[in-house]
């Protein structure tokens, strides 16, 4: 798959998490917990073709090869893909992880709790990405 169709998956797979994510559903709703578990899996399908396009593109672009999302990150940070901030965050996205514990109830309460700030990572990377790719084609 070429790196403009994985960003364009990318884009779609964010925006079936962000979908989840503008909904609120209160804690006490009956709901919540299938709502938060569906989310999860949404971020977790989401931050594999995320991370994916990330090494697409440093490979394609940057000519820098990366084997893991924290390589990827990393190399990101060194080329301005991400700031010092957003470098840090990206490699703490351990909740990953973690996601296959989500039937430890405190865990996936965190996960989900943090989900909004991971979608948000995730989208300034494909914008950034997209942004840089355009300039190429120039």
């Amino acid at each position: 798959m070429d790196l403009k169709n994985r960003l364009n998956t990318a884009y779609k797979a964010l925006g079936t998490l962000s979908e989840l994510l503008d909904k609120k559903v209160d804690i006490t709703n009956e709901l919540y917990v299938v709502f938060r578990d569906a989310s999860i899996q949404r971020f977790e399908y989401t931050f594999e073709v995320v991370w994916k396009v990330l090494k697409g593109f440093l490979w394609k672009i940057e000519k820098l090869e990366c084997y893991s999302p924290k390589s990827c990150f990393r190399t990101a940070g060194k080329v301005d893909i991400l700031s010092p901030e957003e470098t840090e965050m990206a490699l703490k996205v351990d909740a990953r992880n973690a996601t296959s514990h989500t039937y430890r109830e405190e865990v996936a309460r965190i996960i989900y709790r943090d989900l909004p700030k991971y979608t948000e990572l995730m989208e300034n990377i494909l914008k950034r990405v997209e942004e840089k790719l355009e300039k190429e084609e120039v």
